[in-house]
């Protein structure tokens, strides 16, 4: 967008660029979102960037008005697969806090010196102020939703001390913390639970499909999903975790609920990012159903499940061995074949409920042959990538772009071009992967092809949301025959504007 698209959009409002980029005004010296309702302010006295954390080393402080750090984050990282792109994956899932900026820089392949250079030309902030921006996001959070103590934040947010968290806050928000927490007035703890629970903020609208989605994979024991709900076990960095999501599409504003019932605190951002990740929650879904809608193919479904997403992944190498397992049999039969593998698992530290195991890791999975079922040449192939996983001779992770994915992925036995595009869809998040030889694919353009104008076959009209189409595809071949059809004179005209749901 240029200056004038992105003052149009200061200029109404337009809560569907929340997050996508930051308005900063030199009489204020203050930073907002698009959707501010303060006055608009004079062209010439508007600088937009790229990052809040460009517009913070540019000297000004968040509005306390708009909280512009309590929106949703940008698409660009999934859309973008340039280095500035694969760097703020891998910032957002926590890599400077564990690793400092040059584990950031060899995961990307660079020199310290280059990448701070490349992303200050690029985003306006050095890998630093970048990562700071994200902990001064998720201490907001956590002050105004918990009522946890400053201390256990400042170390949660990824702070080195509780100096520099209060020092941070005051600079970025020009308020303390207690201050802050004030404004927020959060909920009382209940007496003795560590759980927390959070609001996750996301564009309007929101198809709950992708819960069905989840379930309908949910591996016994790890996983427990319903058409609302979703809860699991996960490994992070400092320890096992186990999260719940919930949806409430009956409530005023549908929010969406992270509970966290057990979590290393020092892993909380890393956490944060994946479910963020793996519900799609940074999405901009107008953009993305005007384009799809524009193909007659897709407009019924469109109009009859606005805002579907496109599910991630909360761990890259666990994801390669579901697409493994699940390529060229049916979704019941991988279910039930991970559900087998899961025994090579370890038992959760944190148990509850019926979830009490942890996805096995690659050296498990490589001890654990005698658990699989199926044709030899897919247990060898499996086994093969789980060793080369265990032993660091294949890494993948949030970091790759999708040339990058491809070439460490496709050498190996057994995967093939589904399994590589799988992978970047739910790892990556790449938008513009279209799986034409998917038989479920196929199913899903017959089914919503009757009676329209025949289209590309590999869906190009609608690029760069193809991933998207593909998540349609799907749903349409799920369907009985028959149902959620709509004739194409009953095509809804994409929306103009967008909410943001807290």
């Amino acid at each position: 967008m240029d200056f004038w698209q992105r003052y149009r959009a200061i200029d109404a409002r337009d809560t569907r660029f929340d997050g996508q980029f930051y308005t900063a005004v030199r009489t204020t010296g203050i930073y907002c979102r698009p959707s501010c309702p303060a006055r608009t302010p004079k062209a010439a006295n508007v600088t937009f960037y790229e990052t809040s954390a460009a517009a913070h080393d540019a000297g000004y402080r968040a509005c306390k008005r708009c909280l512009p750090e309590a929106v949703p984050g940008t698409p660009a990282w999934n859309i973008r697969q340039d280095v500035a792109g694969r760097a703020m994956r891998l910032i957002n899932d926590g890599v400077i806090n564990r690793d400092g900026v040059q584990g950031l820089a060899a995961r990307l392949g660079y020199s310290s010196r280059q990448l701070n250079r490349i992303l200050s030309q690029e985003l306006g902030a050095g890998p630093l102020s970048l990562a700071r921006a994200g902990r001064a996001q998720t201490a907001r959070t956590l002050l105004v939703s918990t009522a946890m103590k400053l201390a256990d934040i400042a170390f949660a947010a990824g702070f080195s001390s509780v100096r520099q968290f209060n020092e941070t806050m005051v600079e970025v928000f020009d308020m303390t913390p207690t201050a802050l927490r004030l404004k927020g007035r959060p909920a009382k703890a209940g007496g003795g639970t560590t759980a927390l629970s959070l609001a996750l903020p996301y564009r309007q609208p929101f198809d709950p499909g992708i819960f069905t989605f989840l379930a309908v994979r949910a591996v016994p024991g790890i996983e427990a999903g319903t058409a609302t709900s979703y809860a699991r076990t996960l490994r992070l960095p400092h320890g096992d975790a186990r999260f719940a999501v919930e949806y409430d599409g009956g409530t005023p504003g549908r929010p969406l609920t992270l509970t966290i019932g057990a979590v290393d605190l020092r892993d909380l951002p890393a956490l944060l990012s994946r479910v963020r990740r793996l519900f799609d929650l940074d999405a901009d879904p107008q953009a993305i159903d005007a384009a799809l809608a524009a193909d007659p193919r897709l407009a019924a479904a469109v109009a009859g499940t606005p805002g579907m997403r496109m599910p991630g992944a909360l761990d890259p190498q666990e994801l390669l061995v579901r697409a493994m397992i699940g390529q060229q049999i049916t979704v019941a039969a991988a279910r039930t074949a991970l559900s087998q593998l899961a025994a090579a698992g370890s038992h959760s530290s944190v148990p509850a409920d019926e979830l009490d195991r942890l996805f096995p890791t690659p050296a498990q999975i490589a001890a654990s042959g005698h658990l699989l079922r199926g044709p030899k040449r897919r247990t060898e192939s499996l086994l093969n990538a789980a060793a080369a996983m265990a032993d660091g001779r294949l890494e993948i992770g949030y970091g790759h772009n999708v040339p990058g994915l491809t070439a460490e992925l496709l050498p190996l036995p057994g995967v093939g071009p589904w399994t590589v595009g799988y992978v970047a869809m739910r790892v990556l998040g790449a938008p513009d992967v279209f799986l034409a030889n998917d038989a479920a694919v196929r199913n899903g353009i017959k089914a919503l092809a009757a009676g329209t104008d025949a289209g590309s076959p590999d869906f190009r009209e609608v690029s760069p949301w193809r991933s998207y189409a593909t998540m349609h595809l799907w749903a349409a071949a799920a369907r009985p025959p028959g149902i959620g059809r709509t004739p194409r004179t009953r095509r809804s005209p994409a929306p103009t504007s967008a909410k943001v749901t807290p």
